[in-house]
């Protein structure tokens, strides 16, 4: 038996496919979970409206087929950060966050990987950040109620693109609702551009990660990267996850129009479980 489970981001697929399909997909290919995106696009915020009987049908699928939505990954918080200047934008970006945060308690997943960000259109500055912060322990709070984990994940931009700096803003929550998820790709990209060993920066995350994307990157090159071709040291990155407790891990890539998206799906599967096998996952 596996010590730990592979999810899979649901953009690996095509949009046209039904939350359902998905599932079976992803399965069929191996992987244990699906990580479900709510984006910036009005399409995957409307999520966040779905109605009881929808809900329903998906628990009913994810018992059907055995693969659970075990994540959400939050990002559209990136067209209405947390950290606005406008009040009206900031207002909606606690109303994503609450709807969020119910809509995977309804569906029974247990971990937001919310974006690590202030703003993301905008320049940063000293009020952004304050206007972070404040609501940021707003949704802590909203978390808590519903007994629901926020993460952050590490991001391809300076407020927020090491765990290092995550972990800054879990030890002034000091709360158990708001811990790290970092992608393994952006971490890398940033250890090294200044000149430190990523594994020293994931080792700092100690005790908080909750999961972990497992996603390639080149140096400058964030996305779309296929296994195998750029720098992250996928093996010894899980090694040392698996060491400090981490026992959830999502592929995070993405479908872009390839027709053999299927076989795609299962070369990665095996790439990564060859990674986690390699790094004692099966200890």
């Amino acid at each position: 038996m596996r010590n730990y489970r592979l999810g899979l981001y649901e953009k690996s697929m095509p949009g046209s496919l039904s939350i359902g399909e998905k599932l079976r997909e992803a399965g069929a290919a191996g992987f244990d979970y699906l990580e479900l995106s709510i984006d910036e696009t009005d399409e995957k915020l409307a999520r966040l409206d779905w109605s009881g009987s929808e809900i329903g049908a998906l628990r009913e699928v994810q018992e059907e087929t055995g693969v659970s939505i075990g994540s959400i990954c939050l990002s559209g918080h990136r067209r209405f950060p947390l950290g606005h200047p406008d009040p009206e934008v900031e207002r909606e970006s606690l109303a994503i966050m609450e709807k969020a945060i119910r809509l995977a308690a309804r569906l029974g997943a247990r971990i937001i990987q919310v974006a690590g960000y202030d703003v993301y259109y905008e320049a940063s500055t000293a009020a952004t950040a304050e206007n972070f912060a404040r609501n940021l322990m707003l949704s802590v709070e909203m978390a808590a109620r519903w007994g629901v984990t926020l993460a952050f994940e590490t991001m391809e931009t300076e407020f927020m693109n090491t765990v290092g700096k995550a972990m800054t803003w879990v030890e002034k929550a000091d709360s158990p609702y708001l811990q790290v998820y970092p992608d393994l790709g952006n971490i890398t990209n940033a250890a090294l551009a200044a000149g430190r060993d990523p594994l020293a920066d994931l080792r700092e995350g100690k005790g908080h990660i909750v999961a972990l994307h497992l996603k390639e990157t080149k140096p400058g090159i964030f996305r779309e990267v296929p296994y195998g071709t750029g720098h992250v040291r996928f093996a010894e990155s899980a090694a040392a996850a698996l060491d400090m407790g981490v026992r959830l891990f999502v592929g995070e890539f993405w479908y872009t129009g390839e027709a053999d998206w299927r076989k795609t799906l299962a070369s990665s599967e095996r790439f990564l479980r060859q990674a986690l096998g390699g790094a004692s996952g099966r200890r």
